[in-house]
């Protein structure tokens, strides 16, 4: 299969000029201790409609035929992929039909249709969506957009590649978030053709991994199951055309979990002042989970930002407990006057908050004289928490 070439990509980063933003790049510094040297987040959950998917897009649509176009475009997305084709479609004056998932999340639902989309909800599963559209496609003539599968949305994606190469000339390593494989196709594409020497490594989640069973088979595998926060990468199985990139081109892909993925969200929200979706910050998660492992400088690339913030709540109390900063405790205390005061005063002395009291006088394990306290603390981190325990225990506390 022919790749997208070096050609191809310029000449989208000249279609696309005036359309999407050259993202800035932020120098992540709390990142640098753990893989010896400069370590850069490429911020595309700046980009226009909030992720890199605005570049594959208006490239694809573009290239269509006046009479396609005339006829308009469809879609299935659960989100990212939605906005940006409602926006280019928008901006070339096509009409564009969204079909998303039925729990797709509102903020994403309000926005794709602000973009000008007609939206309709079909489906549990993407993959349900995704037949819906094919099938609205051949029912009306309108054009199916792929979200990867597309020589024009991998050179769209591409333009990526070529702006990280600019804003950081020394760069050895880029991590690129990885789900059909558009993305890391595409930078790798335009990375490849003008420093070999640079490794482009895709991220995914482990619990949605369908690349590196792929790759060790040699063509296209697809998952059973997906299960994962970061639904923005969530992809049963690559297509060929992205495959192809993905084999020649890209380097390694590495797998992260649930845990470091609500931690990398949680370090751009508070070191960063970055709203990033699971997605989007996938490639933090491999840093945090990876240590030691990319050679300096790296460049990760923030590939989105549209997050529900009903999942941000969750996610960000996924991502403390995971970080050591909630803690949970039972002791044994003597049930006596002034007992519970003398626990959270001591808590209160280790600067450590309470979320959460429990205390019972009432159970079968409990010895004569004994009270039970389960608290719920947030700390500092995990040396704050055996430092809370040993503290506790010091005083006279049975910790259960």
């Amino acid at each position: 299969m022919e790749l997208v070439t070096l050609e191809r990509i310029q000449a989208a980063r000249e279609l696309l000029k005036g359309v999407t933003r050259v993202t800035p790049m932020e120098h992540a510094r709390d990142l640098r201790r753990l893989h010896g040297g400069p370590v850069h987040l490429k911020c595309e959950n700046l980009q226009r409609t909030g992720s890199f998917k605005i570049r594959g897009a208006y490239t694809r649509i573009h290239g269509l035929t006046e009479a396609e176009r005339e006829r308009g475009v469809v879609a299935a997305s659960a989100g990212n992929h939605a906005q940006g084709v409602a926006l280019a479609s928008s901006l070339l004056g096509a009409k564009s039909t969204v079909f998303m998932p039925l729990r797709a999340p509102l903020p994403k639902l309000a926005a794709t249709r602000g973009y000008g989309a007609d939206v309709h909800l079909h489906g549990a599963l993407l993959e349900e969506t995704l037949r819906a559209a094919i099938e609205f496609g051949e029912r009306t003539g309108a054009v199916f957009i792929h979200p990867f599968d597309h020589p024009d949305v991998i050179a769209g994606q591409g333009t990526v590649g070529l702006e990280i190469l600019e804003q950081v000339p020394g760069v050895k390593t880029i991590l690129v978030a990885t789900g059909g494989g558009g993305l890391v196709g595409g930078v790798a594409s335009a990375v490849k053709a003008l420093r070999p020497d640079v490794r482009v490594v895709g991220v995914q989640a482990e619990e949605a991994a369908a690349y590196p069973p792929s790759l060790a088979a040699g063509a296209p595998v697809r998952l059973s199951t997906t299960s994962t926060m970061a639904d923005g990468i969530a992809v049963g199985e690559p297509g060929l055309v992205s495959f192809a990139h993905v084999e020649s081109l890209v380097d390694d892909v590495v797998t992260v979990s649930e845990q470091f993925l609500s931690r990398a969200v949680l370090l751009c929200l508070e070191r960063r002042k970055l709203v990033v979706e699971p997605a989007g910050a996938a490639t933090v998660a491999a840093l945090l989970q990876h240590p030691g492992v990319f050679e300096p400088p790296v460049v990760a690339i923030l590939s989105g930002g549209n997050v529900d913030p009903v999942l941000l709540l969750q996610i960000i109390q996924h991502g403390m407990t995971a970080g050591g900063r909630y803690l949970h405790l039972r002791l044994r205390v003597p049930d006596r006057p002034g007992s519970l005061v003398g626990v959270l005063s001591c808590v209160s002395e280790l600067g450590a908050n309470v979320l959460d009291v429990e205390h019972s006088r009432i159970s079968g394990s409990l010895d004569l004289g004994e009270a039970d306290v389960a608290l719920s603390l947030e700390t500092r981190g995990p040396e704050h928490c055996k430092e809370v325990e040993v503290a506790l225990t010091n005083a006279g506390y049975t910790v259960v």
